[in-house]
């Protein structure tokens, strides 16, 4: 009869509160050993209890059922939970996102040939060199640099990165060119006759993917102020000064341009140049 009270009061808080699962035994409390006695206790909790740990350390009288403090499971309280973080090879996923037990992609086909990178969702051949100066001034050296940069490069890269966005069946390419690639402008023939080419790739890589779901886009700055033509400041100023815009392009206004061109709000656009020149080309304001 006595384990039957002191299981009673076992279950209630200070106020005489039932306990929410009056069901549950005293026993399948979990129990801790007291820091001063020694004992086996419930676990309790001493803030719900309305006094200090240190109040109920310092009682003597502190014992098993004695209803000074509302016994509650270990976790009753908030949890901390562990997630498990599971690193999966993302070649080795399925498309469900599960692990798959295929072996790993390798490197190289079974021929010995290197596979094709599947490429990215976007590709901005933004690289480009600018030697200027009278057409005899400039060496093989120079125009190599040059063809190989402007024209080449962007070549390669599409070679290698379009095939990947093709089987995906989405992809984006965009080209920097030039405002002067169709405007006659002196000591400067060999550069815009890159950039003009970098058109016309466009137009033709255009119909050549746009079938397998890739867009490709030229947009064309106008005089823009880089790093690389700091020392010519005055020089921009001076060209475009009878310009709509009446300041040189910045960098930020290209990148916002491009930014455009690869969201779905450009789902239409592909094959043409969009000109980001402040009207240097298409305009003469004086």
């Amino acid at each position: 009869m006595r384990d039957g009270v002191d299981a009673a009061w076992a279950r209630r808080g200070p106020a005489g509160r039932a306990d929410p699962d009056p069901r549950r035994p005293a026993d399948d409390l979990p129990r801790r050993v007291h820091p001063q006695r020694g004992r086996h206790q419930p676990r309790r909790s001493w803030r719900r209890a309305g006094r200090e740990p240190s109040e109920h350390r310092r009682d003597p009288g502190l014992r098993e059922g004695d209803g000074r403090g509302r016994p509650v499971r270990r976790h009753r309280g908030r949890r901390r939970r562990r997630r498990l973080r599971v690193r999966r090879d993302p070649i080795r996923a399925r498309p469900d996102g599960a692990p798959s037990d295929e072996p790993r992609r390798p490197r190289h086909r079974d021929d010995g040939a290197p596979r094709r990178p599947r490429g990215s969702g976007h590709l901005v051949n933004n690289a480009g060199v600018y030697p200027g100066g009278p057409t005899e001034s400039l060496d093989d050296a120079t125009v190599d640099d040059l063809l190989a940069t402007n024209i080449r490069a962007p070549h390669v890269l599409v070679a290698a990165l379009a095939p990947g966005m093709a089987e995906r069946g989405s992809g984006h390419i965009v080209n920097i060119g030039s405002w002067m690639a169709r405007v006659g402008v002196p000591f400067m023939a060999l550069y815009p006759a890159t950039k003009a080419a970098v058109e016309q790739l466009t137009r033709a890589w255009a119909a050549e993917y746009g079938h397998r779901g890739i867009r490709v886009v030229t947009v064309a700055p106008g005089a823009t102020a880089t790093p690389g033509n700091a020392d010519s400041a005055d020089v921009l100023a001076a060209m475009t000064q009878g310009t709509p815009a009446g300041v040189p392009v910045q960098p930020v206004d290209i990148a916002r341009a491009v930014r455009w061109v690869v969201s779905d709000q450009a789902a239409f656009v592909t094959g043409g140049t969009i000109d980001v020149d402040g009207g240097i080309a298409s305009t003469r304001m004086s």
